[in-house]
């Protein structure tokens, strides 16, 4: 794991409302490699788009596999992106739905989205990196009126 290990209890804070996009693959028949492979092979250069366009909203992500967990200003910016023409997502979304058009049972994709109101996510990380959604905002030391979950998730736990 790359990135600098801060040894303390931290916690993140995000500026305003985000979304959270989680995408990920499942191979269902791994022998069929030419028609699992390009749905694959595509992702990494999409990500490669939104970070050198930090414009198009996407505030950063997680790789992992089979899940990428993805940080957006907003759904519309999420959708935009997703819907434009002039981008990478697009043409890799038709060809993936023309390479499984034939048998969709050989590979499988799925996302969820998530709106998230400031103030309603909390996060703890120790001995760790920045990751997540501290890479995604500030990180700030979890103590005082950050020590606990609950102090952290201020804005769900008022409206419980």
């Amino acid at each position: 794991m790359a990135g600098t290990i801060i040894p303390q209890r931290m916690t993140a804070e995000v500026d305003g409302d985000f979304v959270v996009f989680l995408i990920g693959t499942r191979i269902n028949k791994p022998w069929k490699v030419q028609s699992w492979w390009p749905v694959v092979r595509a992702m990494r250069p999409m990500l490669k788009e939104l970070d050198a366009n930090p414009d198009l909203g996407c505030l950063g992500y997680t790789f992992g596999w089979p899940v990428i967990v993805q940080y957006w200003r907003s759904f519309d910016h999420l959708e935009r992106y997703a819907k434009s023409r002039d981008h990478l997502h697009l043409p890799a979304w038709q060809r993936f739905n023309k390479i499984v058009s034939q048998s969709r049972d050989i590979v499988g994709i799925w996302h969820e989205t998530f709106g998230v109101r400031a103030g309603s996510y909390e996060t703890v990380y120790s001995g760790m990196p920045p990751f997540g959604l501290g890479k995604v905002g500030r990180l700030v030391p979890a103590s005082g009126a950050r020590e606990t979950a609950r102090q952290r998730i201020t804005g769900y736990a008022e409206q419980s």
